[in-house]
């Protein structure tokens, strides 16, 4: 299961990158970079959402622990990637990559690591792949 929970947070790093890639090229350049940050933010959390429900059957989560421990991985991976490779591969300070999770100032980007956690228990809720616990 978590293989394939792996397999996907690839496919959606790639989604990530060409949202990222369409905004800060096409779009925040007419609506401004703050603008542009929301509106990928939100495209982006969308995009989480559609592909958890599209891929959470052929993950296989069979309870909602499980399904929940696929967001963390999501979740560990994404802050993985962007902090590490965002600070040693592509050369951002560490400043600038804090600064997109201050939601005082404007940023919302802290909703794309919510996003990750919750859309995989979400999808398999929603799709019915476990009974909910017994109250």
């Amino acid at each position: 299961m978590l293989l394939k929970a792996v397999a996907v947070w690839f496919v959606l790093m790639v989604l990530a990158i060409a949202n990222g890639v369409f905004w800060n090229s096409i779009v925040s350049p007419r609506i401004g970079e703050h603008g542009g940050h929301i509106f990928s933010t939100m495209v982006l959390c969308f995009i989480i959402l559609v592909v958890a429900w599209g891929t959470i059957d052929w993950i296989g989560p069979r309870t909602g622990r499980e399904a929940l421990q696929v967001g963390v991985l999501w979740v560990a991976m994404t802050l993985g990637f962007e902090f590490l490779a965002g600070h040693y591969v592509f050369g951002n300070p560490w400043e600038k990559l804090f600064a997109d999770y201050n939601i005082a100032g404007g940023r919302i980007w802290a909703l794309v690591p919510v996003a990750s956690l919750i859309a995989p228990r979400l999808a398999a809720a929603m799709k019915g792949l476990f009974e909910p616990p017994a109250t």
